[in-house]
């Protein structure tokens, strides 16, 4: 029985890719080895969101020697396909997220060929996965599950490669997400998380995501569940509601925000105002009690100034959000920002990013500690 070692990159997309990964195949009759150096197959699950996350897999695909068989699948297959192996000749195989159900037939090939190492396959065109490939039962927490309600996006934000290498929006049916869960109750997992990269434009026939959660919510056995990540344009007062009366949801929303300047915002495309967000934060904190808020922030897109800078400053002051991942602009290919000069220094990136960071880590702590103060 050979054993496979599986290395994840990136979101929690990708957490639940590297589990239907290792289910696939130990169906096939794999083992799944925590030890990259007692592994006969190394897996490098990728992420093509940042530089940074691509240079981390370019470095570890590097450090394994002849003799193991190499792939990489995720995004960074997706987008760079055949050029892997010129950079990294050691890699046997190349997978896009479209295909991973592909995988376990790929290795057997490349392990019945006697000039194995001299081999190369890519699979990196496929559109849709088969949705057999969520039912494996494989899963990484013996008390928590991810679970995709949907692939890929359709937004199309000028920064993000998302919809480059993940393909456009799919929606799961409801009824195979249910069944998907109600097995993973069967094992005793009584926590979920709900996966998509725009959970709220969630639509099948006649279920849009509100109904999904209610839906979710009335699962027997279920103890609890939430979900990630919202886009701010799909999301309603309809739905904080919906968070606020469900019992078994979590009361937590992450939204990114990206920028708090609207020349900013129309450069990403995020198709939605300034006013538009602060009016939907406002809203969440109203209505869902006791609501944790949290966000995404990019600093340093291309031509931001100052004063988009200090308007995204005065809206992380304003929002008072819980906590919030900040980010430095990193140009990816294939987008319409790439094609715009990266006119912000690494220097005022790094700036900008401190302050912004050490904002937040302030707000938080005051958040927290007024939390505490009420609970005492």
């Amino acid at each position: 029985m050979k054993k496979v070692f599986i290395k994840n990159f990136g979101c929690q997309m990708n957490v639940r890719d590297s589990e239907v990964i290792a289910g696939l195949l130990q169906k096939s009759g794999y083992r799944i080895c925590a030890d990259p150096a007692k592994a006969d197959i190394i897996i490098l699950n990728t992420c093509s969101v940042r530089q940074h996350a691509e240079d981390k897999v370019w470095s570890e695909a590097g450090r394994f020697k002849s003799g193991k068989l190499i792939g990489v699948v995720g995004c960074m297959a997706r987008n760079y396909g055949q050029r892997i192996f010129e950079r990294s000749p050691n890699v046997s195989f190349v997978v896009g997220p479209a295909d991973i159900a592909k995988i376990p037939d790929i290795i057997a090939k490349l392990g019945k060929d006697k000039a194995i190492f001299e081999r190369k396959i890519f699979e990196t065109e496929g559109e849709e996965r088969p949705e057999e490939i969520y039912h494996t039962g494989f899963y990484e927490d013996k008390n928590h599950a991810f679970v995709v309600i949907s692939e890929g996006c359709s937004n199309f934000c000028s920064y993000c490669v998302v919809p480059y290498v993940r393909g456009r929006l799919h929606n799961r049916n409801y009824e195979d997400v249910l069944k998907e869960m109600q097995k993973a109750l069967e094992k005793g997992i009584t926590r979920f998380t709900l996966l998509g990269q725009n959970v709220n434009a969630y639509q099948y026939d006649d279920v849009n995501f509100v109904k999904l959660l209610r839906l979710i919510n009335s699962i027997e056995g279920l103890e609890e569940f939430s979900f990630v990540t919202s886009h701010p344009r799909d999301t309603s007062v309809d739905l904080f509601k919906t968070m606020n009366e469900l019992g078994k949801l979590k009361k937590y929303l992450h939204l990114p925000v990206q920028s708090g300047s609207d020349r900013v915002l129309k450069l990403m495309n995020r198709g939605y105002s300034r006013k538009f967000y602060l009016d939907l934060a406002d809203n969440y904190r109203k209505i869902v009690r006791g609501g944790v808020l949290t966000t995404d922030v990019i600093v340093g897109f291309p031509t931001e100034n100052e004063e988009d800078f200090r308007e995204t400053q005065d809206l992380i002051k304003a929002v008072r959000f819980n906590g919030a991942y900040i980010f430095k602009y990193s140009p990816r290919p294939a987008t319409e920002a790439f094609k715009m000069a990266d006119t912000v220094s690494r220097q005022e990136k790094e700036r900008r990013h401190r302050l912004i960071l050490d904002m937040q880590k302030e707000i938080s702590s005051k958040v927290k500690s007024r939390k505490y103060e009420k609970h005492k």
